[in-house]
């Protein structure tokens, strides 16, 4: 007989108070809560699809009215919640204490025990260990996880709960939750009457992540609205220490087509500090402890699961939002007594839908500054205000409205003070924990795990607070300036030029996709490797050659990967996968390496591997290094990265660009380098560019194009080149100019050769981002297309429109 039978789901069954997970669906969520009916919903929708989800049972709403209007207790809460002013911030928390101890002291109807009791029993029965389990008891309330208002956090979590005399005091605990000063102020500020809300106490086997690991998963990029990624965090031990942000965590960005097309899917990944673990103490009650506990040093540095485990979860999330219809917040947990992943709450992602990608805003600093504190951004704007560094919540009454909050975490109880904030810093935290979730449903720039900022910022002092660069989020001395603009991008004329991104780092990628373009004109490599990789190539592929303690310091940095070869291989994949996946199917064009040796140099080990040139900039550059045996291996990692975006990943949107061909000859052993390599022009539709950069490009373009796709023009080196003259020198740089006759000259030459030809042609030089005639000129010429710097893309796309107005007359 099925241990869970007899009990239906509207209250036909001997058991009216409670209902079984499996017979609840979101149509309960009245009689249940948002959080209940989602788990109920997911186990009986779900499972079969492969979403572990534990089972449990859920006391109800009527339940909770009826437990309430025993001895009047319903009608004193509403008298004394009437008479409250929330602004009142210690009126507030008095009557809260008061009516959650009401609670806490209040008998159960004799039938809601009855049942509890009876579910607990059944529920034992079928455990394989029975002596050992213990019961996650989870607040829901009835309004909560709506599309529009979040009341997550609001109420309260009992762990590790043992006995039936325990989970009763659990779930009389979790009705006096729904009375704590945040949530009855969240509630009165998004307009929902007491009596509207009611509380269900969800009782589930507990997951022992306590002893394995935990997270949350987004199946959205929350900071650009980006909806093609699932993004899951995880750390040790339970997954508090994640969503109140009092770890950094591991981060990992899965890619939704190559998931559904069953293959390898994690475009990035991000080891977080992960210092603490929160484990169970003592006890196995309702005043359980628990206790953080330092987290080995050999285990900070590794990933806390593995990509197989990052996977399956990402599936799951995948499958949760294809049930739902809409972008899902997911808490996850790893047992680490069986090994396996449990989804323990999935819940509407209440955020992205402030993002409006029909209009855009582009928050960009108009002054340098100071840089006093670094960690990572949430959002994309900037805000700026008085500095509060606030050590605990005792000093609330000291926080005005537009300072800034500056705190080691935040967690629920913040909330009064977080609603009247300019910005948000605090120590620890990922782009998950609570200071982040919060920051994003206020619309507010956050940086978060910046690990020191409460000591490096200084109470009172101004400072600017920007997310406007990526995902790496700076705090700035004083009040610095800075602008906004804003463009309805369904306004944007038609042009006879596709306009293409320059994108310098992938950490934007997500969200320059969201401007009007055809693709990425330009995406360096060496952008990632000095970003993402800070070594240099050589001292990861021949370690063992590098002397200590460099090979020492080499091999921390790379401990999370399988070996120092391996970290460059899939840095280089990640960064480029990420761009390729943002602005899929569009054609995302990557420059192979173009360091020169001073550049090089600066790179972790550099010096050992580099030679030192009068000149840099004519030297060991671009194709010249890459049929070198002396460069062989770099190379072969290079390839290696982007063969598997394009073969293993099957993002074949990535083409290739080679830079700085001084000949036909060169042209050839580069590109049979690259073939011995696996990336042979043509197979699996790939598409090998060539920078037209050097004058000898355009003088002898025809017989460069009979090696290549297209020419992708880099001004800035060609004019350099065609005139002699170093734009990074302050005595010669006003002599600098891309539209130099001479420099039209070779232009005209170039364009005109690949049209002549039917091959690609485009510029991804700054000319045309710096000199709006400059960019007709190129337009009129017959370019195919212009990559720009993201900021001169509405308004050189809006004079361009211009002109060819004109010129259609």
């Amino acid at each position: 007989m099925n241990a869970y039978s007899g009990r239906g789901s509207h209250g036909d069954g001997p058991m009216d108070s409670i209902l079984w997970f499996r017979d609840i669906s979101m149509a309960d969520l009245p009689r249940v809560g948002g959080k209940n009916a989602s788990l109920g919903e997911m186990i009986g929708s779900l499972s079969r699809a492969g979403v572990r989800v534990p089972e449990g049972y859920a006391t109800t709403a009527a339940a909770f009215r009826a437990f309430l209007r025993h001895d009047d207790l319903d009608r004193r809460i509403e008298e004394a919640i009437s008479r409250l002013d929330p602004e009142d911030v210690d009126a507030l928390a008095e009557t809260a204490a008061s009516i959650r101890q009401w609670v806490l002291s209040q008998p159960f109807p004799s039938d809601l025990e009855r049942d509890i009791r009876s579910a607990h029993d059944t529920l034992v029965a079928v455990q394989d260990h029975p002596a050992d389990v213990t019961w996650a008891v989870r607040s829901s309330a009835t309004a909560e996880d709506l599309p529009d208002a979040s009341f997550a956090g609001q109420q309260e979590t009992y762990l590790h709960i043992a006995g039936a005399e325990n989970v009763l005091d659990a779930v009389r605990s979790v009705f006096a939750s729904l009375y704590t000063d945040r949530a009855i102020v969240y509630r009165a500020q998004h307009g929902f009457a007491g009596e509207s809300v009611a509380i269900s106490a969800g009782v589930q086997r507990m997951v022992r992540s306590d002893v394995g690991s935990s997270g949350v998963m987004f199946t959205v990029d929350t900071e650009s609205g980006f909806d093609d990624v699932v993004l899951v965090t995880s750390a040790y031990g339970l997954g508090e220490t994640v969503v109140q942000g009092a770890v950094n965590p591991d981060e990992y960005c899965v890619y939704k087509p190559a998931l559904r097309a069953g293959r390898p899917a994690i475009l990035k990944r991000e080891v977080g500090t992960k210092a603490i673990a929160m484990r169970f103490a003592a006890g196995t009650g309702v005043g359980t402890s628990t206790e953080t506990v330092d987290v080995p040093a050999a285990d900070r540095v590794v990933f806390s699961i593995s990509d197989t485990d990052v996977e399956e979860l990402a599936r799951a999330a995948l499958t949760i939002e294809e049930h739902y219809g809409r972008p899902m917040d997911i808490e996850w947990a790893r047992d680490g007594l069986d090994g396996k992943l449990y989804i323990v709450q999935a819940r509407p992602e209440t955020t992205v839908a402030n993002h409006d990608r029909k209009r855009l805003q582009r928050y960009t600093l108009t002054a340098p500054g100071e840089v006093l504190a670094r960690g990572r951004a949430v959002g994309t704007k900037i805000g700026a205000g008085r500095a509060r560094v606030m050590h605990d919540l005792g000093e609330m009454h000291l926080f005005h409205e537009g300072d800034v909050l500056v705190a080691d975490r935040t967690d629920p109880d913040w909330e009064p003070i977080m609603r009247r904030a300019a910005a948000i810093v605090t120590n620890r935290g990922g782009r998950t924990c609570h200071a982040a979730i919060v920051a994003r449903e206020l619309g507010i720039p956050a940086v978060v795990g910046t690990l020191d900022a409460t000591r490096t910022l200084d109470d009172g002092d101004g400072v600017t607070v920007s997310c406007a660069a990526g995902d790496d989020g700076l705090v700035y001395r004083g009040r610095l300036d800075y602008s906004v603009e804003e463009t309805a991008v369904d306004d944007l004329p038609a042009l006879p030029v596709e306009v293409m991104l320059n994108v310098a780092v992938p950490d934007q990628a997500f969200s320059l996709a969201a401007l009007p373009n055809s693709g990425v004109g330009l995406a360096r490599l060496e952008f990632i490797v000095s970003t993402m990789i800070g070594i240099h190539p050589q001292a990861l592929a021949r370690v063992d050659e590098v002397p200590e303690p460099l090979r020492g310091e080499v091999l921390a940095r790379t401990a999370a990967y399988a070996s120092p070869r391996q970290f460059f291989v899939q840095r280089v994949a990640e960064g480029m996968s990420s761009i390729a996946a943002a602005f899929a199917p569009k054609p995302v064009i990557v420059r192979l390496s173009d360091f020169k040796t001073n550049e090089y140099a600066g790179l972790l080990g550099g010096e050992l591997f580099e030679p030192t040139e009068e000149n840099p900039m004519l030297g060991w550059r671009g194709a010249s290094r890459y049929a070198t045996e002396r460069f062989a291996d770099c190379f072969a990692m290079e390839c290696e990265a982007l063969r598997y975006v394009r073969d293993v990943m099957g993002l074949t949107n990535l083409q290739v660009m080679v830079p700085f061909v001084r000949t036909p000859q060169e042209a050839e052993e580069a590109l049979a380098a690259m073939a011995r390599n696996g990336l042979s022009r043509g197979v699996n539709g790939l598409e090998v560019m060539m920078m037209c950069e050097i004058p000898s490009n355009a003088l002898r373009a025809d017989e460069f194009l009979e090696l290549f796709d297209g020419f992708s023009i880099g001004s800035n080196d060609l004019t350099q080149l065609t005139l002699g003259v170093d734009r990074d020198s302050e005595l010669v740089a006003p002599a600098f100019d891309e539209r130099d006759p001479a420099v039209l000259d070779l232009l005209d030459l170039a364009i005109a050769a690949c049209n002549r030809h039917g091959k690609y042609v485009g510029i991804c030089g700054q000319g045309p981002s710096d000199h709006p005639d400059f960019a007709a000129w190129l337009m009129e010429r017959g370019i195919r297309s212009m990559s720009l710097n993201p900021d001169a893309v509405i308004s050189t796309w809006l004079r361009l429109g211009e002109r060819a107005a004109i010129a259609a007359g």
